[in-house]
C-alpha cells in the first residue's frame, strides 16, 4: 500500500468485526511507529495495549463505571477550548450532524445520542486497544509528538489491513484508566484508541466526513 493509499482510506471506524488480530502484527506497529518525529528524539509517547481476557475485563469495569460516574471523573485537560470559534466549531458541529444522520438518531433524541456514544467506551467492539501516555512535564510540542506517533500507527494498520479509531473520549475517565494499565502518577492519560476490522455493514461506518478546502488552510508564497 502506498502512503499515499493509506492516508486517503484511514478513517474512524465506529463498528468492528467480531475477527481476531494476531498478537504479532499490533507489536510490530507499535514498534515501527515509534520511527515517527518528536523534537530532540525524546520520545514521549507511553503505549499500554489490551486484548483478549484483560479487554474483556477492562470494559466489564467500564459498563460500571458509566453507571456509577455517568459524567466522568475529574480530567487532567479539555478536550476542545471552552470559547472555540469558527470555522473549527462549524467542522465538529457538521461532523456531529452528519454522524448522527448516519446513525438515525435525531437531534431531540438526547438519551438516544447518548446511548450511542456510550459505545465508545466498549471501543466500539475493537478486539484490541490501545492507551497513550505522556509525562507531566511534557509541553506542549512533546503532544504534538504524539500526534505524529499515533497518526503512524493509524497508518500502518492501514498497511496491515486494519481499520482504527482515535478516542480522546477516553480523557474522562483518567482514573479508571490509570488504575486498570497501572499508570504512575507522574504520567497522564492522552487518548485511546480501538483497533480491528471494520464492520462494513455497521451504519456509522459510512460516514466520510468532509474536509476543508485547500484555500481554507494554505496559503503559498513563491511556490
Amino acid at each position: 500500500m502506498k502512503v499515499s493509499e493509506a492516508v486517503a482510506s484511514r478513517r474512524s471506524v465506529r463498528g468492528f468485526l467480531d475477527r481476531p488480530v494476531a498478537p504479532e502484527v499490533i507489536r510490530r506497529v507499535v514498534e515501527r511507529a515509534a520511527r515517527a518525529p518528536s523534537g530532540g528524539n525524546v520520545q514521549p509517547w507511553h503505549i499500554a495495549v489490551l486484548g483478549g481476557a484483560a479487554l474483556d475485563e477492562f470494559k466489564a469495569i467500564m459498563r460500571r463505571r458509566l453507571v456509577e460516574a455517568p459524567e466522568g471523573e475529574k480530567t487532567d485537560y479539555d478536550i476542545y477550548p471552552a470559547n472555540l470559534v469558527a470555522p473549527y466549531r462549524d467542522y465538529r458541529y457538521e461532523l456531529g450532524e452528519q454522524l448522527y444522520a448516519e446513525l438515525g438518531v435525531p437531534r431531540e433524541d438526547k438519551a438516544g445520542r447518548l446511548r450511542w456514544f456510550a459505545r465508545n467506551y466498549q471501543f466500539f467492539d475493537a478486539p484490541v486497544a490501545l492507551f497513550c501516555s505522556i509525562n507531566r512535564i511534557m509541553g506542549p510540542p512533546q503532544w504534538s509528538d504524539l500526534g505524529m506517533y499515533l497518526q503512524t500507527v493509524m497508518l500502518l494498520l492501514r498497511e496491515e489491513g486494519l481499520d482504527s479509531c482515535p478516542q480522546e473520549c477516553w480523557s474522562r475517565y483518567p482514573q479508571t484508566v490509570g488504575g486498570f494499565i497501572g499508570l504512575p502518577p507522574e504520567r497522564m492519560l492522552f487518548c485511546g484508541m480501538a483497533i480491528g476490522h471494520a464492520d462494513p455493514d455497521a451504519p456509522a461506518n459510512r460516514l466520510r466526513p468532509k474536509r476543508a478546502p485547500l484555500e481554507a488552510f494554505a496559503e503559498f508564497r513563491g511556490i
